[in-house]
């Protein structure tokens, strides 16, 4: 019989190897960049929020708000720093307008981010008040992000073609979010279940209207105002 403790932290590494390469997911985008030296129509509020979230996380997983949660600090720093890379990318191939967009919105998130570390860590005492701020925050900022990935849902059913969404990319965070609300059950965290419960509805709804559009494409359907795929 294995241990809660095994269990947990079989479940840990799993989730870790998952989050990797959903983090890694987003590099054949900037190889693109890369090789074109252009970002046209690359959407950088996705990566902001993204920058937001893993600094949240980063900050909610340090022992002295989460003392239980050093094994996840690592999978959240390696995504904060590859979305530094990614938005320093960005950067270098963007014209003036759009670096000092990017700018402004990265400086905000410090401020904030600043805001949110002084008042917990000045105001708050103890590490189970301080974990549960940073757990209502983190979860309400992520299941936002959840939330807002499902335009891709409403892209699919307005235009009825799936050329502009990748299924890899939503079958692995949904894969990703059933681990970590496997892990979130086994710790008994709320905050983690309700988090990562949302992203299982999401990601779920996502693969299921996809693997629809696609069906009906394998089978040649004419679908009025669907796109051509080649």
């Amino acid at each position: 019989m294995v241990s809660a403790t095994v269990a947990q932290n079989m479940v840990a590494i799993l989730g870790n190897l998952i989050s990797f390469t959903l983090f890694f997911s987003p590099l054949p985008t900037f190889y693109k960049i890369i090789n074109t030296n252009s970002v046209e129509g690359f959407h950088l509020h996705p990566h902001l929020a993204n920058l937001l979230s893993s600094m949240l996380w980063v900050f909610y997983r340090m022992p002295f708000i989460h003392p239980d949660h050093i094994l996840l600090l690592p999978v959240n720093v390696i995504g904060l720093l590859l979305q530094l890379l990614y938005l320093a990318i960005f950067s270098i191939f963007a014209h003036h307008k759009q670096r000092k967009t990017l700018g402004i919105w990265v400086v905000m998130e410090l401020i904030f981010m600043a805001i949110i570390v002084a008042i917990t860590m000045l105001l708050l005492q103890q590490t189970k008040t301080r974990s549960l701020m940073m757990g209502v925050i983190c979860n309400t900022f992520n299941m936002v992000i959840y939330i807002s990935s499902l335009t891709g849902v409403m892209e699919m059913v307005t235009t009825k073609s799936v050329k502009h969404i990748s299924l890899a990319v939503s079958f692995t965070s949904f894969l990703n979010a059933c681990v970590w609300t496997a892990y979130a059950i086994l710790k008994h965290d709320i905050y983690m279940q309700i988090n990562n419960g949302v992203g299982v509805i999401s990601g779920l709804l996502q693969v299921i209207t996809y693997g629809y559009y696609c069906v009906n494409w394998s089978k040649n359907i004419p679908v009025e105002g669907a796109d051509t795929v080649y």
